[in-house]
């Protein structure tokens, strides 16, 4: 049975069979390989974009995206860390680039809250909302568009260009990724960063020396964009121990033979010379300090390592906030709730900037928060446990999933793959259980790192060489790819064909897996065109201004209910969590058509 070198192993071949080798035969089939292979790709990431873009054309702006957009305005033309603390600025900075070419007007003298701020520059300020906001996501989709590209060079060098396609197409048609990429908002940079780490990392198995500084710089920007790839500080660092140490094992086994000359033979005839009196049965006691020593050596090198790295990713860190403000000004927050016990005493301990650690505070005080959670049909006040597992399970492609189990298996049980199997499973699981543990059941986004580490360890599948794992694997792609296809273009809603597809999602989902805000402009169209003279009632859960839009509408829960008449628009996660005034007016009215997937309209009588 043929032998594979691990991975990351430099094949070296004797000199005196490298002497003379063979002629490379340039035949027309492996360029003709090359050529499909590249337009593949291409063709992958074009669609990707094309959704993306597309996606952000029509979209209205989601909860979060005015804050950030705001924030970034602040950073780019302030210079000012005020806003936000609660998110490091990296991420802003990528959305600030956008808005530099945009260049919305915001008055310096402006001091109202994070909120306050975002609707200001959209609505108040004499800007374009459409326009600000097509800006100012343009640059995560690019960013989005780049991180396919580590996931293809990932999967490519576990498991050869047909893996790597089969990698780059679930991640280029996962839903969820389309969707939150196509935001001006943190999640897929921050998951993005976290997989170019940990591809670094698996890197530095061979070129240490290189790698090792730029996982650092990696992770730095992961942590420098949100404070959630905390927990993956630790295994990345013990990735890279184990990466260096690898190395230098590889170094050592291949480097030539240069111990110690054997002894010289004694003379025929001479007796060979009495041990002296300090010599023990065994080795010296130099000689077994020199193997405990040399034994040691690989771990120091993996702890100096891991040492390098923490101390360049703090140095990122830094150097994105004194990106935004050299001077470093900040006044903490007056409503700063400052902990006391482990928690605060752990974040004092921490080698970064000021406002970052205030920002922990901050954070800490949403997770100390009970916050209301609906999941398959429940609404609920608090976190459950099992809620990001199930609501991956409800928004994952069927043919994704299917792939993401047989990959991950496949790198945990075959040979030459399994050392990069703790690089592709122990980060998302890491992060996943330490999101499960977090207060706030809010939609997948939290967990978004497991599409997109998975859909690397899928490409491994195609390790199996089989015919009918060959055609079952290209069956799972096209199945999760149709998937993605048919949801176009309301990917925030998406949901797989177990669960009824995008149009029952609202039934087991809320928030951000469902209704964001993102079709406010959707229905502004809708009511134009179907019901131009008739009375708008609307219940709108989002940043928009409906105003704004061309929407002349009132709430109608601030009148007696029997001056409702005529449409009733109400977004999907406000009817998962009505109260009872509003759960009367819908028991009374009647639906008549659905927007985007995230707001419902009703007649009423």
């Amino acid at each position: 049975m043929p032998t594979f070198p691990a991975i990351g192993h430099d094949v070296r071949v004797p000199a005196d069979r490298a002497t003379l080798p063979a002629p490379r035969r340039w035949t027309a089939a492996p360029r003709h390989r090359r050529a499909v292979f590249v337009a593949a790709v291409l063709l992958l990431l074009a669609q990707m974009a094309a959704a993306m873009v597309s996606t952000a054309v029509e979209q209205t702006p989601t909860i979060d995206e005015p804050v950030y957009a705001g924030t970034a305005t602040v950073y780019v033309q302030q210079h000012s860390l005020r806003y936000n603390p609660e998110h490091p600025p990296l991420g802003k900075l990528v959305i600030g680039a956008g808005l530099l070419v945009a260049r919305p007007h915001l008055d310096p003298a402006f001091t109202g809250d994070q909120t306050e701020l975002g609707r200001h520059l959209l609505y108040a300020s004499g800007n374009d909302p459409w326009r600000v906001m097509l800006w100012a996501r343009l640059p995560v989709i690019v960013l989005t568009l780049l991180f396919g590209l580590v996931v293809l060079a990932f999967a490519r060098e576990l498991a050869g260009r047909w893996g790597g396609l089969v990698a780059l197409s679930l991640y280029a048609f996962s839903p969820d990724v389309i969707a939150h990429g196509s935001l001006a908002t943190l999640d897929v940079p921050a998951c993005g960063f976290v997989l170019t780490s940990v591809w670094l990392a698996w890197r530095a198995r061979r070129r240490p020396a290189l790698y090792v500084p730029l996982a650092g710089a990696a992770l730095g920007a992961a942590v420098a964009t949100k404070m959630s790839t905390l927990p993956a500080v630790p295994v990345l660092l013990l990735l890279v121990a184990v990466s260096v140490r690898h190395a230098g094992r590889a170094a050592r086994a291949a480097a030539p033979s240069g111990g110690p000359a054997a002894p010289a033979p004694v003379p025929a005839g001479e007796r060979e010379p009495a041990p002296g009196p300090d010599a023990g049965p065994g080795p010296s006691r130099a000689g077994r300090w020199a193997r405990v020593g040399s034994g040691l050596r690989p771990f120091r090198a993996g702890a100096a390592a891991a040492a390098g790295t923490a101390l360049v990713a703090t140095a990122t860190v830094w150097a994105v906030y004194l990106a935004v403000d050299p001077r470093l000004r900040w006044d903490p927050p007056a409503d700063l709730a400052v902990p006391t016990g482990v928690r605060a005493a752990l974040v004092d301990l921490l080698p970064l900037p000021r406002p970052y650690r205030d920002g922990m505070l901050v954070q800490f005080g949403f997770e100390d928060t009970a916050w209301q959670g609906f999941l398959f049909g429940r609404l609920y006040r608090g976190a459950l446990w099992y809620y990001l597992p199930a609501a991956l399970l409800v928004k994952t492609p069927l043919g994704a999933a299917a792939l993401w189990t047989a990959g991950a298996g496949v790198a945990a049980a075959v040979r030459r793959l399994r050392p990069a199997a703790g690089y592709l499973l122990m980060p998302p699981a890491v992060l996943l259980a330490a999101a499960m543990t977090g207060s706030r059941d809010l939609g997948v986004r939290y967990a978004l790192f497991v599409p997109v580490f998975l859909a690397v360890a899928a490409g491994c599948a195609v390790v199996v060489r089989r015919p009918w794992a060959t055609a079952a694997t290209a069956a799972l792609v096209l199945f999760a790819a149709v998937s993605s296809l048919r949801t176009y273009p309301y990917y925030l809603p998406y949901a797989n064909e177990a669960f009824g597809g995008p149009a029952a999602t609202r039934l087991r989902l809320h928030d951000s897996n469902v209704d964001w805000g993102q079709d406010l402009g959707r229905l502004a169209e809708r009511l134009r065109r179907e019901h131009p003279h008739t009375r708008v009632w609307l219940v709108y859960k989002g940043a928009g201004v409906p105003s704004a839009y061309g929407i002349d509408a009132a709430d109608p829960r601030t009148v007696p209910p029997e001056r409702v008449h005529g449409l009733l628009a109400v977004s999907d996660t406000a009817i998962a969590k009505a109260d009872a005034r509003l759960r009367a007016l819908l028991a009374t009215s009647r639906p008549i058509e659905d927007v985007g997937h995230s707001i419902t309209v009703f007649r009423r009588p």
